[in-house]
């Protein structure tokens, strides 16, 4: 290109010696000479990196073409390139020229009339320049960081003088610091060393209150339990020793056809009250879960069902009875007997809170009682599936306080002589010995509802059968012979004297050994009766056992009016297992003894050895019960 062609380049890279509008003067010259843009790079003097020069644009487009570009200008020359521009989604080609000192120019985009060369070679003194304002800028930043770096240094400087001062000034205080903090240590080493011993003091005494606490809070129940014991059987017993020195007297003037009646009326007396004694020691077992329950699969529903005419006429007609069933309910596993006093338990406590008329519903639903419940409940019961039968009122309700005392025994809100306060505990022994659990709702005026959760049952529920119709006296006399074993002199002549009546002829034997010679003697025995609590260290039930080792067809039946452990087991009588509770009336002792000599035998199994005394110590007598 001639120098006359040189000369228009010359002054157009003219008007970029001055910095300010530097940018817009390389676009327009760009635009100019048919190009896109018209960038310069001078090379750092410090790091070596190009940069583009002072007043071009500071930022490139960045991207692998680009970093291709910017290694190829590490030598001297020129080339062609494709460079994102102006940003990374954009492609130009680009002519590059880069001379020996390592300034470099970039003609990018269009169709240049030039190339990138002879602008360089028309620009010497712009390029010069443009090293100079770099090398400038350079200096003034390290400068500007040599200041900043300066100021720094005299501000830590003063500091750290203020520091010496505050040192100076805090060394006393801090030593006196040091001294009181040596004083104290001391003193907690000292604290220390006896600080064990008061704690195990104090842990002791806080123990003591405790134990003291709880044992009174014990004899307050013991002493409401025992008052309550004590005022109804005496009670019972004015009946009964009344009815029995009526009979007494009558007997003792000689019997007249006259005096009959009265001696009918003390006999019945007598009996009435020993029947409710009879009751409210039932009550009392089942409250303290030691009653013998027999449970077995069954339908709440259709229990609740068969009880509605009985429940009907215990309610009265001022009051509705509604039953609320649910489909596809589980069956439950429970003492059908026991369910059924206690839902009529809970009927009659409703009934009585609603003595102007109201509505009882009993409703049945399967339910699930999980850990976030049962986290609330004072006895432990095991999450899982359970059977409701709740029992609701619509009477006057109760209070929170009454609420929380509602299953201690002999507590009532009834008038005296209205209840005995033992209702609604037994209702409380029963579900919890049958591994269930009872939560009651109430609120002053708006009702009451008590809810029973029994265990569920995957076992099949036997089909119903009719009631058994309780046969005539004849009907209930025998021929057999029967083994009687009672420890107590009167309850064995008074077991004895019914036995016979009955037909049956009787062998007695007041302890196991007894019991198991006279078994020996006497091949015809057909029953063994017998008390499960005995003395000489041989119960019934071991009894029983040998007696069947020895007889295997020989029929059991069991009495006692508290089994312990013999022959229950989880509040459940042992399968198989033929029981007779204390006390039994004349009736009830003869439909039992008949009931299990038509039965066809069905040996109960043995006891738990390892719950069990040893049979071989057992029989020597040497381990009391």
């Amino acid at each position: 290109m001639s120098g006359a062609d040189r000369e228009p380049i010359g002054e157009l890279l003219a008007s970029l010696a001055s910095r300010d509008g530097r940018a817009q003067e390389a676009r327009s010259i760009a635009e100019r000479l048919c190009a896109s843009a018209l960038l310069i790079l001078i090379r750092d003097p410090e790091t070596g990196a190009l940069r583009p020069g002072p007043g071009f644009p500071q930022t490139l487009p960045g991207g692998a073409t680009w970093a291709a570009v910017l290694g190829r200008c590490a030598e001297p020359g020129e080339f062609r390139a494709r460079i994102a521009y102006p940003d990374v989604r954009s492609f130009e080609d680009a002519d590059v020229w880069v001379g020996a000192e390592g300034a470099a120019i970039l003609l990018i985009g269009g169709t240049p009339h030039i190339r990138a060369r002879e602008i360089a070679a028309a620009s010497p003194l712009l390029l010069a320049l443009l090293a100079a304002e770099a090398e400038a800028d350079a200096a003034r930043a390290r400068a500007q960081v040599a200041g900043a770096a300066s100021a720094r240094a005299n501000m830590l400087a003063r500091s750290l003088d203020e520091a010496r001062a505050r040192l100076t000034v805090n060394a006393h205080a801090l030593r006196e610091a040091l001294a009181e903090a040596a004083h104290l240590n001391r003193e907690l080493q000292a604290l220390n060393e006896t600080l064990e011993q008061r704690v195990n003091d104090e842990m002791a005494e806080r123990a003591k209150v405790e134990d003291e606490l709880r044992q009174a809070q014990k004899m307050e129940a013991i002493g409401q339990l025992t008052g309550g014991v004590a005022h109804d059987f005496n009670n019972l017993l004015t009946v009964i020793i009344g009815g029995l020195d009526n009979i007494a007297r009558q007997v003792a003037d000689g019997l007249e056809e006259a005096s009959l009646p009265r001696v009918k009326r003390g006999a019945e007396m007598a009996q009435k009250a020993a029947q409710r004694a009879a009751t409210l020691t039932s009550r009392l077992l089942a409250f303290s879960r030691r009653q013998a329950l027999d449970p077995r699969p069954l339908h709440p529903d259709r229990l609740v069902r068969d009880m509605s005419e009985l429940l009907r006429r215990s309610l009265g007609e001022t009051i509705t009875l509604e039953l609320v069933g649910a489909g596809g309910l589980w069956p439950a596993f429970a003492d059908p007997n026991e369910l059924e006093h206690a839902i009529l338990n809970l009927a009659v406590n409703a009934r009585d809170a609603m003595p102007h008329g109201g509505t009882l519903t009993i409703e049945t639903g399967n339910v699930w009682l999980d850990e976030a419940y049962l986290a609330s409940v004072a006895e432990p019961v095991p999450p899982g599936q359970y059977v409701l039968v709740a029992v609701s009122d619509t009477g006057m309700g109760m209070d929170a306080e009454t609420v929380s005392r509602v299953f201690e025994p002999f507590f009532t809100t009834k008038e005296p002589g209205r209840g005995t306060g033992l209702g609604l505990s037994q209702v409380y022994g029963f579900v919890r010995q049958s591994g269930g659990h009872i939560r009651i709702y109430s609120e002053p005026d708006h009702g009451t509802t008590v809810k029973l959760y029994l265990p569920r049952v995957s076992a099949e529920v036997a089909p119903e059968v009719a009631k058994e119709v309780t046969p005539d006296a004849t009907m209930l006399r025998g021929s057999e012979t029967v083994l009687l074993v009672e420890d107590d002199e009167e309850v064995r002549a008074y077991s004895v004297g019914v036995l016979r009546e009955l037909g049956y002829t009787v062998i007695e034997a007041e302890n196991a050994a007894a019991a198991l010679s006279a078994l020996d003697q006497n091949p015809a025995v057909d029953l063994l009766f017998t008390d499960v609590v005995l003395p000489g260290g041989l119960h019934g039930r071991r009894l029983a056992d040998e007696a069947r080792r020895r007889r295997p067809a020989l029929r059991v039946l069991f009495t006692s009016g508290y089994t312990r452990n013999a022959i229950i087991h989880n509040g459940r009588l042992d399968p198989g297992v033929q029981l007779i509770t204390k006390p039994f009336s004349y009736g009830d002792l003869a439909s039992r003894i008949r009931r299990v000599l038509d039965e066809h035998l069905e040996a109960a199994p043995l006891g738990d050895p390892a719950a069990e005394p040893d049979e071989a110590t057992a029989l020597s007598g040497s381990a009391p019960e």
